[in-house]
């Protein structure tokens, strides 16, 4: 395996442990702490809100940082201070507790989307920019799907404190690994800042701002403001369906389903067939381009979530893979934008903000769904979502057929 392919692999380890600790909980919450701590489904959500809110907002200052910095750092930095993070939150024995110790999880999370994006688009030569950062979401899918599976596992084998702890080692394992893997590059990557630092101001200047032309700006700006629209109702509709899965599946396949572990088996099921779509949609978007491809997945996902309603079994279980299938599918969708556009020196930055704007809708996802199967159950929920995904359609139709590229970069992978 070639150094390049090893440090992809790293990457990709990032992102599958990356996704995994932000949904431990959610498992652990809904198998677990609501027999152990006598609270219900709807009282433990809220709890999480805060990890999920540094997961948003500490996307900026990582990305800013990593670009000032070293991204190799950061990502050393996020895989030990991920595992210590989850180690403590195992010893947790209140709510308030838990709740602190998944906002410093959050905080840790928070840096892998701008850094290990950042990084992935760079690396990407052989494949097209698409293809690369749907390989990467793959592995991320997977970190979705495998944590109720994992959790399930290792709270019926373990307890739910074994779900944080075992984790959490595996970690900073691998993270001393990468540091000591990473190192001759951070010194390379320190020596090209340098010389950057002391290149003529001028030259700085005018490979930012280019001759953009009144045309240009204009389209940019409504690329910016269609990206975010889009990322924030993406990340809604993509976390009400993962974090809400396992206890969707518990509640519809009670024919199906009858212990933790079977639960988390049929969501990592779900969860692995629904990350291919990642794959196709990587190749789509290195040949027809994100207008198409985007609005393919959103008319797809208005219809699985319109028909979900009053479902059970095996149809239930059919029409869910159909809607994840979509929400998995998307995902690579607004970060190929912002690769193929976004300049070298600032891309961590760039994701950075995009990724406080998706996470922080995100965050605002926990209590909607405690909101709203609390009052009226989850047939309310989905017919919500079937509203943001056809909202997510109309803006998506709004974009130009060809994206402006703005860097060499991406456009050479």
């Amino acid at each position: 395996m070639t150094r390049e392919r090893t440090h992809f692999l790293f990457l990709n380890v990032g992102h599958f442990l990356d996704h995994l600790f932000t949904l431990i909980f959610a498992t652990v919450a809904a198998l677990a702490l609501t027999r152990e701590w006598g609270m219900s489904y709807a009282e433990l959500i809220p709890y999480a809100t805060p990890g999920f809110v540094a997961f948003g907002l500490f996307s900026l200052p990582a990305g800013w940082l990593s670009d000032k910095w070293s991204r190799y750092g950061m990502m050393a930095v996020f895989f030990v201070g991920i595992g210590v993070a989850s180690i403590f939150t195992a010893f947790a024995s209140t709510p308030l507790q838990i709740m602190l110790l998944l906002f410093f999880v959050g905080v840790l999370a928070a840096i892998y989307h701008p850094v290990g994006l950042a990084m992935v688009v760079e690396s990407a030569k052989a494949s097209g920019t698409g293809q690369a950062i749907a390989v990467n979401g793959v592995w991320g899918n997977l970190g979705v799907g495998s944590a109720a599976l994992i959790t399930g596992f290792l709270i019926d084998n373990g307890g739910w404190r074994a779900a944080f702890i075992i984790p959490g080692v595996l970690s900073i394992a691998i993270g001393i690994g990468y540091y000591l893997f990473s190192r001759p590059d951070m010194a390379a990557e320190q020596v090209a800042k340098a010389a950057k630092r002391a290149a003529p101001k001028a030259a700085a200047g005018a490979s930012s701002t280019g001759h953009t032309d009144q045309r240009l700006r204009q389209t940019l700006l409504r690329l910016t403001i269609i990206i975010f629209v889009t990322a924030a109702l993406s990340s809604i509709v993509f976390q009400s369906t993962t974090f809400a899965l396992p206890k969707v599946l518990d509640e519809r396949m009670r024919g199906i389903a009858g212990s933790a572990t079977a639960v988390g088996w049929l969501a990592f099921v779900v969860f692995a067939i629904a990350s291919m779509a990642q794959l196709v949609v990587g190749r789509l978007l290195d040949t027809l381009g994100p207008r198409t491809v985007f609005m393919g997945v959103a008319a797809m996902q208005v219809l699985f979530f319109g028909i979900m309603p009053g479902l059970t079994d095996w149809t239930a279980l059919a029409v869910a893979l159909g809607f994840m299938l979509g929400a998995f599918g998307q995902i690579p969708i607004n970060d190929y934008m912002i690769g193929r556009m976004a300049r070298s020196e600032f891309r961590a930055s760039v994701y950075g903000a995009r990724y406080v704007v998706s996470f922080v809708a995100l965050a605002a996802a926990l209590p909607l769904i405690a909101w709203v199967h609390g009052n009226w159950g989850f047939d309310t929920l989905f017919r919500v979502l079937a509203f943001a995904t056809a909202a997510i359609f109309l803006a998506v139709s709004l974009l130009p057929r060809t994206l402006p590229v703005l860097d060499e970069v991406p456009a050479r992978a």
